[in-house]
């Protein structure tokens, strides 16, 4: 009757999701008297998961699974689920899990209540609390269906260390095969992925063009954050489509944002309005993204920026 948790990871190390939906999945079994299993597919150190109160994974190494398969993957999670008894199934709001919740929710005849930012008001009924409209508001959401669904928002919850020694359990769940094969992934590994970074620092058409987004890369570097764009960037060809955030791209959850160059239009806001902090750098004072901005520069980004790379370098070598 434990919590069950799937713990994502990617190359053999586990995801910062993965530590964040353990966490939370402690918070619930705490509140339901029980413990946590995870299911860890393909990770190095599964192990590492007692750490965020994990009690036992069930471990699964296959070369079937190497490439995320939401069909396959919710078939897996599906089949844990039932051989632990589990009442309660947390994933995360990546990309990755809210495409296979829908399947695992059909599968385990589950409610399913995604972006979840808070542990359970109530466990009868059991209560959750979900952002809505776009991240604008919060919702209460009961979950009736004897098996719960829970997708964790990134950086709602938090990661919170829970000492538990793990039972790591070789697991061999049938995987049926299916129709779509992955040939390559090619990915950049010597930058932070947008999904993954504490700070995204993105920038607009007021930078003017592709030859102007040094500053950029070095606000992310200096900051350790992500680099993005707005739509209009990506379409003119400037940025990568992959660094496009909004409603129409990558949404971001990060603990800072910093818009440069940006207006805020309503797709770029609704996209990245989960963010916790926003900083914008503007030089049009009536730009929409002041007005959802927690700080704000009127100023021009050419001479704001490198003012503030320089400001935090010497803040870092000060204090290193």
């Amino acid at each position: 009757m434990s919590v069950l948790v799937y713990t994502e990871s990617e190359q053999g190390k586990f995801k910062k999701v993965a530590f964040e939906v353990a966490s939370y999945a402690r918070a619930v079994a705490d509140q339901l008297g029980t413990s946590v299993t995870a299911v860890s597919i393909n990770a190095e150190d599964p192990s590492v998961l007692g750490t965020y109160g994990v009690s036992k994974v069930l471990n699964i190494t296959d070369e079937k699974l190497s490439a995320f398969n939401a069909k396959s993957y919710a078939n897996v999670i599906n089949q844990a689920a039932d051989e632990q008894g589990s009442k309660v199934v947390v994933v995360s709001s990546s990309a990755d899990s809210k495409y296979l919740a829908p399947l695992l929710a059909i599968a385990l005849k589950a409610g399913y209540a995604s972006n979840v930012v808070a542990a359970p008001s109530s466990v009868s009924p059991f209560t959750v609390k979900r952002t809505a409209f776009t991240n604008k508001a919060f919702n209460e959401t009961s979950i009736s269906t004897d098996i719960k669904l829970i997708g964790v928002s990134k950086n709602a919850f938090g990661i919170q260390e829970n000492e538990t020694e793990a039972e790591v359990t070789s697991y061999s769940p049938s995987i049926p095969e299916n129709g779509v094969h992955v040939e390559s992934v090619d990915k950049a590994t010597d930058k932070v992925t947008i999904a993954d970074a504490e700070i995204v620092v993105s920038g607009g058409r007021g930078l003017k063009g592709p030859e102007n987004w040094g500053m950029i890369e070095d606000l992310a570097e200096v900051l350790g954050g992500a680099t993005a764009c707005s739509k209009p960037v990506s379409d003119l060809g400037w940025r990568p489509h992959g660094e496009h955030v909004g409603q129409t791209g990558k949404p971001v959850a990060s603990n800072l944002y910093i818009a440069i160059g940006i207006s805020g239009a309503i797709q770029h806001l609704a996209g990245i309005n989960a963010s916790k902090v926003k900083l914008v750098i503007n030089t049009d004072p009536e730009a929409p993204f002041f007005k959802a901005a927690d700080y704000g520069v009127v100023g021009d980004a050419f001479e704001v920026v490198p003012a503030l790379i320089e400001k935090l370098k010497a803040f870092k070598a000060q204090n290193a």
